[in-house]
């Protein structure tokens, strides 16, 4: 059922491609896989089963990560597509992205990272080195965001089965009585590490304008972690 086409056929009338009803083998509901084939319409379908409502402009943002994902992925479960959803609908709004990272690890030395970053419009690069991978990324992200947060708690977890799962990955930080939690979910664990630590920082910075000085104002700054 993977093919768009025959998902899309399906979706607008079952008895075109199934020869049968789920319920006629003890299944409740139809259930259709997805992949990197799957289009529009049976992504809409499938968050409406797992209870996401999306406008037009919503499933195209969500649909252009699912096809990222799914490219990665043979298959796309549920629980991917429910990570998926909570990821974008936490980075709507954040002054804090990460564009693009590369790292280099191995037993030959320390581990480096170049992080490529979008703070409030522009980008920015920067790299450092440390021990491991995780270690290295954070290090790069400190040096383009400057904070004396501590990191409480750093928490990997697969979303599915396989060695294509996605990872899902919490980081806990702390600073000045402040706490946030952040997370984020990729098939690479670093990727999916460095991008809780920035949704981590997103949700210290709007802490911070709501706790500190001018705390009424709606616009914040990254330059307020420094």
């Amino acid at each position: 059922h993977e093919s768009g086409i025959h998902q899309d056929g399906v979706l607008k009338n079952v008895e075109t491609f199934e020869i049968m009803r789920p319920e006629d083998v003890g299944l409740s509901s139809n259930s259709l896989p997805l992949g990197k084939h799957s289009g529009r319409a049976a992504l809409r379908d499938k968050l409406k089963t797992l209870g996401f409502e999306v406008g037009d402009n919503q499933l195209k943002d969500v649909f252009v990560r699912f096809k990222e994902l799914a490219d990665r992925k043979k298959e796309v479960y549920d629980d991917d597509v429910v990570a998926l959803m909570r990821i974008t609908e936490d980075a709507e709004n954040d002054n804090l992205k990460i564009v693009s990272m590369r790292v280099v690890c191995g037993t030959g030395g320390p581990a480096e990272a170049t992080v490529e970053m979008e703070i409030d419009g522009a980008d920015v690069t920067a790299t450092a080195q440390g021990d491991g991978p995780v270690d290295a990324s954070f290090k790069a992200i400190r040096k383009l965001v400057p904070n004396e947060a501590r990191l409480q708690l750093y928490q990997v977890h697969a979303v599915t089965e396989g060695t294509d799962a996605q990872a899902t990955v919490s980081v806990r930080l702390e600073e000045d009585g402040r706490i946030v939690t952040g997370q984020s979910a990729n098939t690479d664990t670093v990727v999916a590490s460095a991008m809780a630590y920035v949704h981590a920082l997103n949700r210290l910075l709007v802490r911070r304008a709501k706790t500190g000085p001018g705390a009424d104002r709606r616009e914040v700054s990254y330059k307020e972690l420094s």
